[in-house]
């Protein structure tokens, strides 16, 4: 994608800054609350709720905020160890999987929400990320909660692939059965040194392919959006890596990031938001509210 200008540097830099920011500012720092370290899903819609992927995320971005000297050592790892104790000891979850959505203050479970794969993918990548960082407690609690989740539980055996998500109310529904940011759960489950799965569910979702322009070959999610190419790579490092059908998930993310430019820049004419330095299209908060399909083609058509 070329060299970073000076002015793109400095924009990546802000941008880590806010988003270290967030984490550290919608955090509960409330020490005698069941919800310290739990950080909110969103600022202005729902205050009170956290989610446990913001979670995760906050997790790395201590490790970040310690590298950049934006929090000291040993302030971040008393944040990190009392976040997993909130974890280990004042969160409900099932096999080992938490709910998505939980309150800040009391860790319970929020609008009737799903136990989440995906999310519970999440926070664990950034729990065993501390670990490995922080080493000593934070590490021994990470590998805990690692070894509690029961990935074959979530395991649809019939046509090897994990359910998208389960309730106590409805049990389970849908299933991770196309390329979207779920690369991060089939390490996780065939790792387990507890619950392992068979390698082979990682072959047993669909993989389309199409270009865009003059962008070749680009294994695409179901709405293009942003996200989905990005989320696994905040934990995996998937470059100079091809699987057995060739995919290089690291330039696939590459060539659906300037895909999704061209897009923007494209449809400038017709969205007057989008354009040449406007683009990345991703669930966010819009005119109407938050919109989880804001996404940029490739997306559901087009398959090659």
């Amino acid at each position: 994608m070329g060299r970073i200008t000076c002015q793109g540097e400095k924009l990546l830099k802000k941008e880590l800054r806010g988003d270290f920011n967030f984490f550290i500012q919608e955090s509960n720092k409330n020490k005698n609350s069941k919800g310290y370290g739990l950080i909110r899903d969103k600022t202005n819609l729902s205050p009170e709720v956290a989610s446990i992927a913001s979670v995760g995320y906050g997790l790395a971005a201590l490790v970040i905020g310690v590298e950049r000297k934006w929090i000291s050592f040993q302030k971040a790892y008393d944040r990190a160890k009392g976040t997993l104790d909130t974890f280990l000891n004042n969160m409900e979850s099932i096999h080992g999987f938490f709910y998505h959505f939980i309150h800040m203050e009391t860790a319970k479970r929020e609008w009737d929400c799903e136990v989440s794969i995906i999310d519970t993918g999440i926070f664990i990548c950034g729990a065993i990320l501390a670990g490995e960082y922080f080493k000593g407690e934070i590490k021994e609690k990470a590998e805990e909660l690692y070894r509690r989740i029961d990935w074959n539980w979530y395991l649809d055996k019939n046509v090897n692939q994990f359910y998208m998500g389960f309730s106590p109310e409805k049990g389970f529904f849908g299933h991770w059965d196309m390329y979207a940011e779920q690369l991060m759960l089939y390490i996780l489950g065939v790792a387990s040194p507890t619950f392992p799965v068979n390698p082979s569910t990682y072959n047993d979702f669909r993989k389309p392919i199409t270009d865009y322009d003059d962008i070749e070959n680009i294994v695409y999610t179901y709405c293009g959006t942003l996200f989905t190419y990005q989320y696994s790579h905040a934990w995996i490092d998937f470059r100079d890596k091809r699987d057995d059908n060739g995919i290089d998930w690291f330039e696939n993310s590459v060539k659906a990031t300037l895909a999704n430019r061209n897009y923007c820049i494209q449809n400038s004419k017709n969205y007057k938001t989008y354009g040449e330095n406007s683009w990345g299209l991703t669930p966010c908060i819009g005119p109407k509210g938050y919109c989880v399909e804001f996404g940029a083609m490739p997306a559901r058509k087009s398959i090659k």
